[in-house]
């Protein structure tokens, strides 16, 4: 009987665990202090724990990650939620299963020590904007909930990077950006900081960024689904209260990536975008119909988004796959 024992916990020892479900989060962009919860996640072993074997890869653009995932290149990207909802509406079969940033980081930034701290001071400046992207687009409507008129400043426009370059050589007094993201490129650049003038301090309710997945993956692997937003619930909640240990999972993912100052600093401001901008309580990724449906009708007025959309906003999003 005991040789019989023995060797049945042989077998059993013995005998593959499970293998882990590959997938692939695609992010919007090369990375930065936002993305630090993924990181901290897979370091810590949230990921590997819920059986998922998690390939982080960075981006070009929440665009180019959106047919990433649509062509099922990718199983899941972190993008800009109203790019989705444009490419959804165009045809693309998406959906986000979670919005992570719940009020947007959409700010007007330039130096401290200029002290343009509220719209008002910008009267009389230079703004550098990039035409096209989403910030210029919502812009527009910044200025109305302030009483701004274009005629008060200057602009300057160019691409990302030029815009960037432009306050850095005082050749404009602000751009438009994330604050958590080029306001920290600007200050690795001149150690100087930065202060943003929020839009969503005045008014401007949309959502940013979340994760999408094809629709049709996640009719089919809803399990998958469910383990992996369980697992990136917990790495927000838990990067959350270590965000100088979540900025170092990424640098000791890739080195190069950033310093550990900026990358702490780009996730602190980061974190503050996670709550519903009406207040409303919920775990991280789960979206109120109501800031939804806002984000929807700003999108259709002022993100060229179509105007069908607002029929039926649901149709950008599900909480259905988040832990309760």
């Amino acid at each position: 009987m005991k040789k019989l024992t023995l060797a049945l916990c042989a077998t059993l020892f013995a005998a593959p665990a499970l293998a882990a479900d590959k997938v692939t989060l695609m992010l919007n962009w090369y990375v930065y202090g936002e993305h630090a919860p993924f990181y901290y996640g897979k370091e810590k072993g949230f990921y590997s724990d819920a059986g998922i074997d998690l390939d982080i890869q960075e981006g070009r653009g929440s665009g180019v990650t959106a047919q990433a995932v649509a062509a099922e290149t990718a199983t899941f990207g972190y993008i800009d939620v109203p790019t989705m909802m444009r490419a959804v509406v165009k045809g693309a079969p998406l959906v986000a299963t979670g919005v992570a940033l719940q009020t947007s980081p959409m700010s007007a930034m330039g130096f401290v020590e200029k002290n343009i701290r509220k719209p008002e001071d910008i009267k009389g400046k230079t703004v550098a904007t990039t035409p096209g992207d989403s910030m210029s687009q919502i812009w527009p409507l910044f200025l109305k909930k302030t009483g701004l008129k274009t005629s008060d400043f200057k602009v300057v426009s160019g691409d990302a990077q030029t815009k960037i370059n432009a306050v850095i050589n005082n050749q404009a007094d602000l751009l438009l950006g994330y604050v958590m993201d080029q306001s920290m490129k600007i200050k690795d650049a001149t150690g100087k900081d930065v202060y943003p003038i929020k839009f969503a301090d005045y008014g401007v309710k949309l959502v940013s960024s979340g994760i999408v997945a094809h629709t049709g993956y996640v009719k089919n692997n809803p399990d998958i689904v469910k383990r992996f937003m369980a697992a990136s619930t917990k790495a927000v909640e838990e990067a959350s209260k270590h965000p100088k240990e979540a900025a170092q999972a990424v640098l000791n993912a890739l080195p190069k990536s950033g310093k550990i100052e900026t990358m702490t600093q780009g996730f602190e401001l980061t974190i503050p975008l996670y709550k519903d901008p009406d207040g409303i309580k919920n775990r991280p990724f789960n979206v109120s119909d109501k800031n939804m449906t806002e984000t929807v009708a700003v999108m259709v007025e002022y993100g060229g988004l179509d105007p069908k959309a607002n029929e039926n906003p649901k149709v950008f999003y599900t909480n259905d796959y988040l832990p309760k």
